[in-house]
């Protein structure tokens, strides 16, 4: 096997791992934006979990975070709560730092 062969070899791993890390990480703060969003919708014990649950999966239904936005939102509404579009984002913003940091940690 040649140096280059080596090198690809390398960067293809080191990809999968780093979309791995990016899928737990995103997996981790949409649970703890599900918690979050349930306890605004008054959820709690297994409804709240089920809630952060069905966020995780809303999350696979397209690439990036707008379908996780429009659940939020679209949830929040059902409900009559002012949630504004700028504190759901930033929320989800500083769950993915948290969810980040605690896997980096081993968490």
């Amino acid at each position: 096997m040649s140096t280059f062969d080596n090198r690809e070899d390398a960067f293809e791993a080191k990809y999968a791992h780093d979309e791995a890390l990016k899928f737990k990480a995103h997996a981790r703060r949409n649970r703890m934006l599900g918690l979050w969003a349930a306890q605004k919708l008054g959820l709690t014990g297994e409804a709240a979990d089920a809630y952060a649950r069905s966020l995780i999966e809303a999350d696979l239904e397209e690439a990036g975070d707008e379908d996780v936005y429009r659940k939020l939102k679209t949830d929040f509404d059902a409900k009559g709560l002012d949630v504004s579009e700028h504190r759901i984002r930033r929320t989800m913003d500083e769950f993915l730092i948290e969810a980040k940091e605690a896997l980096k940690q081993g968490n």
